[in-house]
């Protein structure tokens, strides 16, 4: 969890990749970047194995753009389209099995807390809709009742898309996808309201298309976590290979779900307000 551990040790230097050793060299360790700063560094390796236009992988890049400390966080994943790119990343990592995501980031971050008790070490869940919402929600939802001071993020692209293509609770209703043929039957789980009303101290809903609004969400979640608790952030990332759509007009899609299920949203409790107008 420092700069030291994202270096690769001298001896494998010479059979890493030349585009890893340029995320290690040119990433954003240390450099506190932001969104605003996209093209300045590498937060990614270029050959990423996601679908053309996959909203997922630039949730995926936005959100990494926006941590406030990437050389001191672990993001927490679990089997998905988000696993394809959060393993190309130079960031630590650890995948889990489907749906416990949030129980391993709870542990990480009480060890973290133990092992570097001077120093600050921000755990993200950053996951589907279906590890989250579905058959991750009961070790979502207590997380957030423990108060565990963690950050999730759903990247919601509304389907299971490395499966096939099969409707997630996350999937509006009457959306026709390759196995749902006569539509969802119901509406959307409501994970946003239940993030409120479970003792989230801070709440965001937003998509790929607005990327500053992205930027500032992921980032206030993470700083609320490390001093007063869960937080949640929600970003609409449109699947163009299981709803059918042109790969070139994912932040089309994203910009017309803003004006109707996807405007913009945050909550924050009180608590979580008066940190923030302190930190700045």
């Amino acid at each position: 969890m420092s700069l030291r551990a994202i270096t690769p040790v001298k001896e494998f230097e010479d059979i890493l990749p030349q585009e890893y050793k340029e995320l290690v060299n040119n990433g954003p360790y240390g450099k506190n970047k932001s969104v605003d700063d996209l093209g300045t560094f590498k937060e990614i390796i270029e050959q990423h194995p996601h679908c053309a236009g996959c909203g997922v992988s630039s949730g995926i890049r936005l959100a990494i753009a926006s941590l406030p400390n990437p050389e001191d966080s672990i993001v927490i994943g679990t089997p998905g389209c988000s696993f394809f790119a959060l393993s190309q990343s130079g960031l630590n990592y650890s995948n889990t099995a489907f749906g416990n995501q949030n129980s391993v980031a709870s542990g990480l971050k009480r060890m973290l807390k133990v092992r570097h008790p001077d120093k600050t070490k921000d755990v993200i869940v950053m996951v589907g809709d279906g590890g989250i919402a579905d058959i991750g929600l009961d070790m979502t939802l207590h997380s957030w009742f423990r108060r565990e001071n963690i950050t999730t993020i759903m990247l919601d692209n509304e389907v299971y898309g490395n499966t096939g293509g099969q409707e997630s609770g996350m999937t509006r209703k009457g959306t026709v996808i390759n196995m749902a043929p006569k539509g969802k039957n119901f509406e959307k789980i409501p994970v946003f309201e239940l993030a409120k009303t479970s003792g989230c101290d801070y709440v965001a809903k937003v998509t790929v298309a607005s990327t500053r609004k992205l930027g500032q969400a992921v980032r206030k979640a993470v700083l609320v976590a490390r001093e007063i608790g869960p937080t949640y952030v929600q970003i609409y990332t449109p699947c163009p290979t299981n709803m059918k759509f042109p790969p070139d007009h994912t932040v089309k899609i994203a910009k017309e779900a803003e004006k109707d299920i996807y405007s913009f949203e945050e909550y924050m409790s009180n608590e979580a307000a008066e940190y923030l107008k302190n930190l700045k």
